[in-house]
């Protein structure tokens, strides 16, 4: 454990420090703008379907006094709870397209000599990698459910599986962002070993189900990530 957060702790420190210089800032706002954007827009879709689907279910106004209010406000509550089940989806989502931008003004300033040699993804593979990793949220959330549900009524199991879940597969998506950029093929393993990786999404994880943190979550995971990646892959270079 101690050599897991020895790694880890100071590559988090260096990537919330990295959060406010210009080049990481100016990418951070851009994708709180984006992030919003897309949120209100899932919002409103999802709050507007499940109206829909209520009604062609019989809840229409005729049904009898009062059933369109009571639709409306069973339709928002549910929209609601889908938000906050794809925040996380959404928010990592959108950052993918950034995440190029944040690793390469990481890497210029703390990197530049692997800065120099790293690949440029195409918006194409951007957008690919971007759409497997929602594929994976999507289908690892939908599977975890049912056992949320199940715990529910311990008060902590629904969290605890979800966030369990999301650990992994947000230290997979951070650890992606960076490696991808440096790999010599596709059978090249990371040099962060999977605690590592586990400890950072499990944080990024847990900032992402927290009001307004959650705007900064995604970019700090990947400035941090890269950090992580850098100096594991030179400790693996020294030994």
């Amino acid at each position: 454990m101690a050599s897991l957060t020895s790694s880890l702790a100071p590559s988090l420190a260096l990537g919330f420090g990295q959060l406010f210089d210009g080049a990481v800032l100016r990418i951070l706002l851009k994708s709180i703008a984006v992030t919003l954007v897309a949120f209100i827009i899932v919002a409103a879709a999802g709050w507007y379907l499940l109206d829909w689907l209520l009604a062609r279910g019989g809840l229409e106004d005729g049904m009898f006094e009062g059933a369109g209010a009571i639709r409306e406000l069973l339709s928002l509550m549910l929209a609601l709870l889908g938000l906050w089940l794809v925040w996380r989806v959404v928010a990592m989502g959108v950052v993918q397209f950034f995440a190029d931008d944040v690793v390469a003004a990481v890497e210029r300033r703390h990197y530049p000599g692997e800065a120099s040699v790293a690949r440029e993804l195409s918006f194409g593979e951007q957008a690919g990698n971007a759409a497997r990793a929602a594929g994976r949220n999507l289908l690892a959330n939908m599977i975890a459910a049912p056992i949320a549900l199940i715990l529910l009524f311990t008060g902590v199991g629904t969290f605890a599986v979800f966030w369990l879940v999301n650990a992994l597969l947000v230290g997979r998506e951070l650890q992606d962002m960076v490696w991808l950029r440096h790999r010599q093929n596709k059978a090249a393993l990371s040099p962060v070993g999977p605690g590592e990786r586990f400890m950072l999404g499990g944080l990024i994880a847990a900032m992402l189900a927290v009001p307004f943190v959650n705007f900064l979550a995604p970019v700090l995971g990947a400035a941090s990530a890269t950090h992580l990646v850098h100096r594991s892959n030179r400790k693996m270079i020294a030994a």
